[in-house]
């Protein structure tokens, strides 16, 4: 019910608390978060990369941050299922909206999204990023391993985005949506003998020497196992969670520009998600959400639902941030 306040985005005096606003009416942040550029003291930075000109198939995750925001809404007043809290009661968290991008030069995107991603990294606050297509994994990996040091990727995907690095037109490395995985490994931005690859379900020339669990794997584990494997592989490592909304099945996430029959539920990998309660995460993603394929707002309730849950992870584990401490590199 609302109790009187509204437009918690821009009204809100404290970063913590649920907000009060009508769920078909209000100013549209993350989860009704407040609005800020100033992230000094917050816990957990939200932040949308409306970027797409990385993807080989169908564009459109550009507007992705703006359908999860949307969709976000529905989550903002009731205890959030099924951490049965409120998330916010003592964690802050604040919605940093877009990374400016310039459109006309695509080519310096990644740049612009690595340099603004340490720039908040430095808060010593969590970042959890909204996509876009999946080749912004690329520079926020290069920003948190700059600060961490080398991670466990854990990466929920239809694709391994494997495929061989190659040179654009003027010389340079290109990295798109299906070969940041490989920029990461060259660059050793991650570990891959500590990283995991969920979901997959198409084949690349390469793994770059990381275990994967198909698609048809899946089908034959439970929940808890998948939890338990991936705690498992990444045991020792800092993790960074990359959730590519296409590792669903498209009947529960049909709104992406590359769709794979034969995923797993969005109930499923909710399941795993909330099995992950010790997973030492120091970063997160969820890209590929391209609205003008969604129906109902299925694909985007589904990715605010991961992203929610990525946010409840860290709730349960009491994080916060921690502006005053250096990270050592592992």
């Amino acid at each position: 019910m609302p109790s009187g306040s509204i437009d918690n985005a821009f009204t809100a005096a404290s970063a913590l608390g649920a907000a009060s606003d009508p769920t078909y009416a209000g100013a549209l942040s993350f989860l009704r978060r407040r609005y800020t550029k100033d992230v000094e003291g917050a816990d957990v930075v939200v932040w949308g990369v409306p970027f797409d000109s990385a993807v080989s198939n169908r564009s459109g995750a550009r507007f992705g941050p703006q359908a999860l925001r949307r969709a976000s809404a529905i989550f903002d007043n009731d205890p959030q299922y099924p951490f049965a809290r409120d998330l916010f009661e003592a964690m802050s968290v604040v919605d940093y909206g877009d990374c400016l991008l310039d459109y006309r030069l695509p080519e310096t995107a990644h740049a612009r999204i690595r340099s603004e991603a340490a720039t908040i990294l430095a808060s010593g606050g969590f970042l959890l990023s909204l996509g876009g297509d999946h080749s912004i994994t690329y520079p926020l990996l290069q920003a948190h391993a700059e600060r961490h040091g080398p991670l466990a990727l854990i990466h929920f995907d239809a694709h391994q985005d494997t495929w061989p690095l190659a040179k654009g037109v003027s010389g340079e490395l290109r990295v798109d949506h299906g070969s940041f995985v490989s920029a990461a490994v060259h660059d050793r931005l991650i570990d891959p003998a500590s990283s995991l690859q969920i979901g997959i379900r198409t084949h690349a020339p390469s793994d770059e020497g990381i275990e994967i669990l198909f698609g048809l794997d899946l089908e034959e584990m439970t929940a808890a196992a998948v939890a338990e494997r991936i705690l498992q592989k990444s045991a020792g490592r800092k993790v960074y969670l990359s959730f590519d909304i296409d590792c669903l099945d498209p009947a529960f996430a049909p709104g992406t520009g590359t769709p794979v029959s034969g995923g797993p539920s969005s109930a499923k990998m909710l399941s795993v998600l909330n099995r992950l309660r010790d997973l030492p995460m120091v970063g997160a993603d969820l890209v590929e959400v391209a609205p003008a394929y969604d129906h109902s707002d299925i694909t985007a309730v589904a990715g605010s639902s991961i992203a929610m849950y990525l946010l409840g992870i860290l709730a349960a584990q009491g994080f916060r941030a921690a502006p005053d401490t250096a990270e050592t590199k592992a």
